[in-house]
């Protein structure tokens, strides 16, 4: 695997991971606005979809790093896509029952499902080369994720959301037996979608089993994995804690921007028939980002500078979303992609520079991180309730000034 020939098909079938990663992930934007209407919601109650598909990563994580032990890479790839596709299958119960607790249930079986996949792909293609260049890998990667990113909100909303400003109009006037009937067609607008995914993760399940991706090394056990034979603790490695916070941060803000911006539009007075599509527009500037750190990356630029530069837009944008109204600020919060674009791809190769063996069991640790996506949107939708959606998005610029600080300083750090 250090010949360019034996990169070409593992970095291929990471990328097709990457591409289902993002199709997945990337529906919850649409799933909010539809959930809040099909099961008749408030709007933090809304996203807890996205706190039941991120928390997931929490809880399965550190245990996904263990399968892989036990069942080796590939394998690992395949139970994963296995799981997800049972996620999709449990949404046609709940889609028959209008149950936002089946809902939520299945968004947590996908969670899982990605965690595993999230935690066996992401060192996989951080170690393939240089440690240098591995944010211009995951930037590659992070292209394929975010097209399908870009592309499964226009698709999942033009099957679920079509009309969908005409049928709430409707719901205000109907009565209880008619509003019960549109919303049961409503609801079961995503049965279809979510079989054909079902049969899609299957089938792609079974390619990754038959295919000829090479094995990684599993065999440590946990102890080894904790600590090593000088007793030094992982939690020692002062960079990888801190990076832990920093994906949690980088995960909440990207979530905030793409999964909330369908309806900060609305509350502004745009129409969901137009709104349901701007998460694609924060995947669009998150793409343009992942361009530049392809090209960039470190032959311009190391990935602590584009980290650095990353946390200062955020800063900016997220003022620029305050302070200016309707599209203006709408098109704030899309460009909030391109602040959050190269943070992952630079957090992580930064966070386990210097595990060694225990690069496996840290690069989990990071990925229980990506429980930022379920905290601090929830939260987010608590303080939108109370001061405002617009006001709300304060809570981003902690978050991207830590990022910055790790950016600069904290990556750096050997002891506490």
């Amino acid at each position: 695997m250090t010949k360019n020939k034996s990169f070409l098909s593992p970095i291929v079938i990471i990328g097709m991971l990457f591409f289902i990663f993002g199709f997945i992930t990337w529906l919850n934007g649409t799933l909010i606005p539809f959930l809040k209407i099909a099961c008749e919601l408030e709007y933090a109650e809304a996203l807890l979809v996205t706190f039941a598909f991120y928390i997931a990563y929490v809880f399965l994580a550190i245990p996904s790093s263990f399968i892989l032990t036990k069942v080796g890479f590939k394998n690992g790839m395949a139970l994963g896509l296995v799981i997800m596709a049972i996620g999709a299958v449990v949404f046609v119960p709940a889609a028959q029952s209008r149950s936002f607790a089946l809902f939520l249930t299945g968004l947590f079986i996908q969670g899982a499902g990605i965690s595993l996949l999230q935690t066996a792909s992401n060192p996989y293609i951080s170690i393939l080369g240089p440690i240098e260049s591995a944010a211009q890998r995951i930037s590659i990667m992070g292209v394929c994720n975010k097209i399908a990113g870009a592309l499964s909100p226009l698709i999942l909303g033009a099957i679920i959301l079509d009309g969908a400003s005409d049928i709430e109009n409707q719901l205000k006037t109907s009565l209880a037996s008619e509003k019960e009937i549109l919303l049961n067609e409503l609801a079961g607008r995503v049965i279809v979608p979510y079989i054909v995914m079902a049969i899609a993760l299957l089938l792609l399940a079974f390619m990754i089993y038959k295919s000829s991706l090479p094995e990684i090394d599993t065999s440590k056990d946990e102890s080894e994995a904790v600590q090593d034979a000088s007793g030094k603790s992982i939690f020692q490695h002062v960079n990888l804690v801190l990076g832990i916070l920093a994906i949690f941060c980088c995960v909440g803000v990207e979530v905030i921007a793409g999964d909330t911006i369908g309806q900060y539009g609305s509350s502004l007075g745009i129409s969901l028939d137009v709104s349901k599509n701007f998460t694609s527009l924060t995947l669009v500037a998150m793409l343009v980002g992942y361009f530049v750190g392809i090209v960039a990356i470190p032959k311009y630029i190391p990935q602590n500078k584009a980290l650095m530069y990353c946390g200062i837009i955020g800063v900016l944008f997220t003022i620029g979303i305050i302070f200016t109204a309707g599209f203006t600020s709408v098109a704030f919060v899309a460009l909030l992609g391109l602040a959050n674009s190269l943070m992952w791809p630079a957090i992580f190769p930064l966070a386990i520079k210097g595990l060694g063996k225990k690069t496996e069991f840290g690069s989990a640790l990071l990925i229980m991180g990506i429980g930022g996506g379920a905290i601090l949107p929830f939260f987010y939708g608590k303080i939108a309730e109370s001061v405002g959606v617009q006001q709300a998005y304060l809570i981003l610029i902690p978050c991207y000034l830590y990022i910055l600080y790790f950016a600069t300083i904290g990556h750096k750090k050997q002891t506490w």
